[in-house]
């Protein structure tokens, strides 16, 4: 009796808690996964795009490709087209027409059309106008997977936008050591292919983002731990250049461009298709833990302490002992605007699972996060494909996006400094009513032992021998009412977090280039050197500037600027 009389209290509490954490799970889930808000595009073309110049482009495009033009009154095709991208902002950023090329041939032809466009409106420009930065040419912009929320990183109003949707092609060499991915693919056509064939690449971690976009721009994988940066492990790349050319970049053809490639963006002409090394790989692990606010601050320490032994053996102890199979942690903290409430989640991945094992992998039951008190947890053995879908889930298109990033040590007390703003921040967010509003802030590992696997490629990250942490923000709402808002409440908070870094001397210059928001800089975080590196290769490749001054979208070098 006496003991049954102390079991009591324990099964009264167990019966309370159970019900109760279904109903937080299941309301905090559907704030954190929200639905798409917004009524159907209006697709009426622009005032501006009906210009006689943009009008006569398209004709001239049209005659030459008849079978790959996309036109406003084609209805159901210029709509599926506008409503791929990520971002809801983007697809309201309408065109004259897409171009949606069927092969490379095919897109070489458009580029020349692009190219003789773009050469007469340079000579027609006055020496005042083309220097003129608040009036760029927006000839053209070009799409792989659309994912990208910074403004015209792939889109552009009243002119030609070039969709690589149908160049998508998966196809494994028959050794197993490589694959060819055309660059409209998403990183779902990708897994799906090699999944079935016990493969992987060095890919995306989210399902839905393209190919293109991630591996130009670095790329972060559950396997850079094993192999470096996705842009590391890319071993020749097909591409369209300035002049219409069709070219191979490798290490034993046009070596520079191959390597300017690798996190240099879309500066240097189109990719059609990428040959990626492959290596066999079964299911893995992963998953998210959901934990409550109140555990930030242990969640905080956990994610310092794995991300100081990540990338480096320090003894033979199992419980200290790194693991190259184990990737992230990636913690999220994120303010609901409509339930009023924080919540974090916590991504772990672990590659190389034991088969049928039910316990979590030795490297991250052995780790402070195994402990911590949680609402659930999804971690379990899947395929790649299951684990990269469950990324992309939890932020599906059809919603208001911003970026933002910068780095720093890993240093617990800025560590937690950042946090503290990312709260503060809040108390500014909760008086203006965003609807739908999630508001997150990530923190994730990047260790120099990752880096330097690999390619080399000009990031300027080879020389770091401090383990970093990479802070940004991927926030999401509804309204276009309260874009403004967003936008400069997320930029004030990151060069706070900033001016914390430099006053405790644990700020570093790189800036993930894929995270980074429209104001910033990241090709001035590769560092000098390698900026004038990736300068020379696009003067070199592209010597009028048509993929800096011509196309709109995505980050440029700042050629245009540095020589007028």
């Amino acid at each position: 009796m006496a003991v049954a009389s102390h079991l009591i209290p324990a099964f009264v509490v167990t019966a309370l808690l159970i019900p109760i954490s279904i109903f937080i799970m299941r309301r905090l889930r559907t704030a954190l996964v929200p639905q798409p808000a917004n009524a159907p595009n209006d697709l009426s073309v622009a005032s501006d795009s009906q210009d006689p110049t943009a009008t006569k482009l398209s004709k001239v495009l049209a005659s030459a490709l008849p079978d790959a033009m996309i036109f406003p009154h084609d209805e159901v095709a210029f709509r599926k087209s506008m409503n791929s991208y990520w971002a809801q902002q983007e697809c309201e950023v309408v065109p004259a027409c897409v171009v949606q090329p069927r092969d490379a041939q095919q897109l070489s032809i458009a580029v020349k059309i692009l190219k003789r466009e773009f050469d007469e409106r340079e000579e027609g420009k006055t020496d005042k106008n083309r220097s003129d930065k608040n009036n760029p040419a927006g000839l053209f912009a070009f799409r792989g997977g659309g994912h990208s929320p910074m403004p015209g990183a792939a889109s552009v109003r009243g002119g030609v936008l070039i969709d690589l949707s149908l160049l998508r092609e998966v196809t494994p060499s028959e050794d197993g050591a490589s694959v060819v991915i055309g660059a409209g693919a998403k990183w779902m056509d990708v897994s799906k292919v090699l999944d079935e064939r016990g493969l992987a690449v060095v890919g995306g971690r989210n399902s839905a983002v393209g190919v293109g976009g991630l591996a130009l721009g670095g790329g972060l994988s559950f396997f850079s731990p094993r192999f470096g940066l996705v842009c590391s492990n890319i071993t020749s790349y097909e591409l369209v250049l300035a002049s219409g050319a069709i070219t191979t970049a490798s290490e034993s053809s046009n070596p520079d461009l191959w390597r300017a490639l690798k996190g240099g963006s879309s500066n240097f002409g189109i990719v059609t298709s990428f040959t990626a090394r492959s290596f066999p790989c079964g299911m893995i692990w992963s998953g998210f833990l959901y934990l409550p606010s109140f555990q930030a601050t242990k969640t905080l320490a956990a994610f310092h302490e794995c991300v100081k032994r990540a990338g480096a053996s320090f003894d033979n102890n199992t419980t200290t002992a790194s693991d190259d199979h184990a990737a992230g942690p990636i913690a999220c903290f994120s303010y609901v605007q409509q339930l009023g409430i924080q919540a974090i989640s916590v991504n772990l991945v672990h590659t190389s699972p034991q088969p049928n094992e039910k316990k979590w992998p030795l490297y991250w039951r052995e780790s402070p996060f195994k402990p911590l008190f949680r609402f659930w947890s999804t971690c379990k053995i899947r395929t790649l494909t299951s684990a990269t879908d469950e990324m992309n889930s939890l932020n599906p298109p059809g919603r208001r996006q911003v970026f933002a990033t910068t780095t720093i040590k890993n240093d617990l007390a800025t560590i937690t400094q950042v946090h503290t703003a990312y709260q503060d921040a809040i108390a500014s967010l909760r008086p203006v009513n965003v609807k739908g509003l999630v508001w997150t802030l990530v923190l994730q590992p990047i260790v120099p032992d990752w880096v330097k696997k690999g390619d080399a490629n000009p990031m300027g990250l080879h020389d770091c021998t401090e383990n970093l942490v990479m802070v940004s923000f991927t926030v999401n709402w509804n309204e276009a009412q309260h874009d403004d808002f967003v936008k400069t409440t997320t930029r004030r908070t990151i060069e706070q977090m900033e001016s914390i870094a430099s006053a405790n001397k644990t700020g570093h210059r790189w800036r993930y280039l894929n995270y980074c928001a429209e104001w910033q800089k990241p090709f001035e975080g590769y560092g000098e050197e390698n900026w004038r590196f990736l300068q020379d290769v696009s003067r070199k490749y592209d010597p009028d500037g048509l993929f800096q001054k011509g196309c709109l979208g995505g980050f440029k070098l700042g050629i245009a600027e540095s020589e007028a």
